[in-house]
């Protein structure tokens, strides 16, 4: 395990090592561990969590704490969704040796990293602790959570029932330790001590994770562009936009945050959308909920994950009964076009498009603005435009014919890796385009035997091609006399 820093001379960084401390003894008795002990440990810890009275008592909590999002997409979090992350998991081996490529002859074996510092956000406090343990767990490690201040008791609890779940099993308590007082200074000691950093939150943590001098493993900015095209199923697209929307009132970095659609069904689709509970916010509406939900030329925090009445209210629009999200026509995108942006609320941006190629435009400068390499999606089943979208957008995921919010994180109906953590590659500044899971979490021992026969190096013209060969040649003439080949070990 790699060495923590040397700590400064603060309460903060004495109270962390001593976590710290902690952890790393009780990581260093399961070092051995074999894969039918963590997969024990790690159905326990979900299920301490997750029995339905427990997942009922945390979801109320959770919002009662936070007063972020709601009750159901709470409860879908902690009942649901830790179960579909455990299930996604608990077949796969991750002791010892995980990986044989025999033409290659390479053999790949597990090994824990250590000290895992995670940090759960405000707006997914429910089972971003309980997937991040597990996946810790899976690959051998311990864990050291760091909450966000607004959701810090929901986090002790949820941290605290698997810590009892892990000692009914015989498996050390400490496996699992939250930071039950969180401060920005106790966080920044926990992401430079620990062995690595996994970091989800808003945009200043995670550049303060990639800072600590620790492995980090980070997330980009969301803002979700979801097109919808000619080819597609309208009422299948308008329900499911709708629930992508609306879940758990938008607290997912991966809500629909623009739609685009074609010309051609665009006013069919819009009267689709308000059935579904959409409110056309035009004119002086515009202009109000656009200062209620920026001030200052900041996203306003008491608006993020709040019921569109809530934020109706709070900017002075009358929204009829019955709608539940609000669908604002946008034409540009950047500075000047806020709804272009991120907004964490029950909020989306719409914009029309003649085409597939005028939607990638358009995806590609919104999220240029903000959101680039996190995801997009589309309706369509027109694989050509499908995969269009793909290979011409800056992006990690493309969810086809699918609600975006629950799907980008993995569910039962795709192959995602199921997580809360969704790295955005080079595009959004982080060091994997992953769904990050317990992969991301261990270090790899490769093996290397000699292959049955040595690889033969091949003459010029079959290696190089024969065309460019004598493209260079010609144009720079050899001399005449020339090195002999040495055929030696390199």
């Amino acid at each position: 395990m790699a060495a923590a820093q040397p700590i400064n001379d603060t309460p903060e960084a004495k109270e962390v090592a001593a976590l710290i401390a902690r952890s790393r003894a009780a990581q260093a008795q399961i070092e051995n561990a074999t894969q039918e002990q963590v997969d024990r440990w790690i159905r326990g810890m979900v299920y301490a969590v997750a029995r339905e009275d427990i997942a009922e008592m945390i979801a109320q909590h959770t919002v009662d704490e936070s007063q972020l999002g709601n009750y159901d997409g709470k409860y879908l979090k902690i009942f649901r969704k830790t179960r579909a992350a455990l299930l996604d998991i608990i077949h796969d081996k991750s002791v010892g040796v995980i990986e044989e490529d025999v033409e290659r002859q390479i053999v790949k074996i597990a090994k824990p990293v250590g000290v895992i510092g995670a940090l759960s956000p405000s707006t997914n406090p429910e089972a971003t602790p309980v997937i991040k343990s597990i996946c810790a767990i899976k690959g051998r490690n311990s864990i050291i959570i760091a909450p966000h201040p607004r959701a810090k008791v929901t986090n002790a609890l949820i941290c605290n029932k698997m810590r009892a779940a892990l000692e009914l099993m015989g498996a050390p308590a400490d496996l699992v330790i939250p930071i039950e007082t969180p401060s920005v200074e106790k966080t920044n000691e926990l992401m430079r001590q620990c062995d690595r950093v996994l970091a989800t939150g808003g945009g200043p943590m995670v550049h303060a994770a990639y800072s600590s001098g620790t492995p980090a493993l980070g997330v980009g900015v969301g803002n979700a562009v979801i097109t919808v095209d000619d080819s597609a199923n309208l009422d299948e697209a308008a329900e499911k936009i709708r629930i992508s929307k609306t879940l758990d009132l938008a607290a997912s970095c991966s809500s629909d945050n623009s739609v685009i659609l074609f010309d051609s069904i665009y006013h069919v689709m819009l009267e689709k959308l308000e059935h579904q509970g959409g409110f056309v916010v035009e004119g002086e509406n515009k202009v109000k909920l656009q200062n209620t939900i920026w001030v200052d030329g900041h996203l306003n925090t008491a608006i993020v994950a709040q019921p569109a009445d809530k934020i109706a209210g709070m900017a002075g629009i009358a929204l009829p009964e019955g709608k539940t999200f609000f669908i604002v026509p946008e034409t540009g995108f950047g500075p000047d076009y806020p709804f272009s942006g991120e907004k964490l609320s029950v909020t989306m941006a719409l914009y029309r498009a003649k085409d597939i190629d005028e939607a990638i435009a358009l995806t590609n400068g919104i999220q240029g603005y903000q959101g680039r390499g996190h995801s997009c999606g589309i309706y369509s089943y027109n694989d050509d435009n499908i995969m269009k979208l793909a290979m011409q957008t800056y992006t990690s995921r493309v969810m086809v014919n699918q609600p975006q919010a629950p799907s980008n994180s993995g569910n039962v109906w795709n192959g995602m890796r199921q997580t809360f953590s969704l790295g955005c590659g080079s595009w959004g500044g982080n060091a994997t385009n992953n769904n990050i899971s317990w992969k991301d979490l261990i270090n790899e021992t490769w093996v290397s035997k000699n292959l049955p026969e040595v690889k033969q190096i091949p003459d010029d013209e079959a290696l190089f091609g024969a065309d460019i060969v004598a493209l260079i040649d010609g144009a720079v003439p050899k001399p005449a006399e020339s090195h002999a080949q040495i055929d030696t070990v390199i």
